[in-house]
């Protein structure tokens, strides 16, 4: 489920302790390190949220990892992915495949935030929760170029080896092969999330420069984890696993890495660094 952001007064709202630092995790074994750094792929502009320790490590990586290759012909495959496999035949609405009441909310949300409704009628429930969540982004000034990545990339070193640990292909086919059903469920409870909690992007994006691990893991893991457990395990467990195992290739290996990822799948007893503690690799983190 996606979190939704609905204010634009964010940075005003997010008044942290001087020590906070953002989340991050460092793997090492005889010859290797390795940080994991989570992300949030959106943001706006403005936020102090780069641990000096993280700046460092980038200063001396071989290496940095990223779900994707970033990039804009990465941005180009997925709107071109999506467009082709996310769109309803034309004999079918998204505002008729839904239950009455989350068509409603839909509606509302969307002429609240600037969104086309003959547009996202169009789509597959997975494709217009992105749809939405974009218009939300956008009318509160945050964008990806502000995000995460977008910066990491551009500041780490020029001959630090960029690698990516899925494809654009892969990525989408995430979403697109899931049941309607979970994708219904997931829309719905993102519809509802919306409504009742607008500060919840807040919530996540303090707990996230907190560094708070249990936090995060209410405002964005808890809630797919609850609408749609089929959606959980394909968007988080399995690649969670997944991931792991080439990083544990990785590290097998020698050199400095460091690791840029969603910051769900770093959290938890099933997150990436706790699957790399149960190899046997030291890691320290929050």
């Amino acid at each position: 489920m996606l979190r939704l952001l609905a204010c634009a007064g964010l940075i005003a709202a997010i008044a942290l302790p001087a020590r906070a630092e953002a989340p991050m995790w460092v793997v090492k074994d005889a010859d290797s390190e390795m940080v994991l750094f989570g992300s949030v792929h959106i943001l706006p502009p403005g936020l102090d949220w780069r641990p000096a320790r993280l700046d460092g490590a980038l200063a001396r990586a071989d290496d940095v990892w990223f779900e994707l290759p970033v990039g804009p012909a990465t941005d180009q495959a997925v709107s071109r992915l999506a467009a082709a496999s996310g769109i309803l035949p034309p004999d079918q609405s998204l505002f008729k495949l839904l239950p009455p009441d989350d068509s409603e909310r839909l509606l509302r949300l969307a002429r609240a935030y600037g969104a086309d409704p003959a547009n996202l009628a169009r789509l597959e429930p997975w494709l217009a929760e992105v749809a939405l969540a974009g218009a939300v982004f956008a009318k509160a000034g945050a964008e990806t170029s502000h995000g995460v990545e977008a910066v990491l990339n551009a500041s780490a070193p020029a001959g630090a080896r960029r690698r990516a640990l899925e494809t654009p292909a892969e990525q989408i086919d995430l979403f697109d092969q899931t049941p309607m059903a979970d994708q219904i469920a997931s829309l719905h409870a993102s519809l509802v999330d919306l409504e009742a909690d607008p500060d919840g992007y807040i919530k996540l994006v303090r707990a996230w420069m907190a560094g708070d691990p249990a936090v995060l893991d209410r405002e964005a893991l808890a809630p797919l984890r609850a609408a749609s457990p089929t959606l959980f395990r394909r968007l988080v467990t399995e690649r969670n696993a997944r991931w792991t195992t080439e990083l544990d290739a990785r590290l097998k290996g020698r050199g400095r890495t460091v690791v840029i990822v969603g910051v769900g799948h770093l959290i938890g007893p099933d997150g990436v660094p706790a699957r790399l503690r149960a190899l046997g690799y030291s890691v320290m983190g929050p």
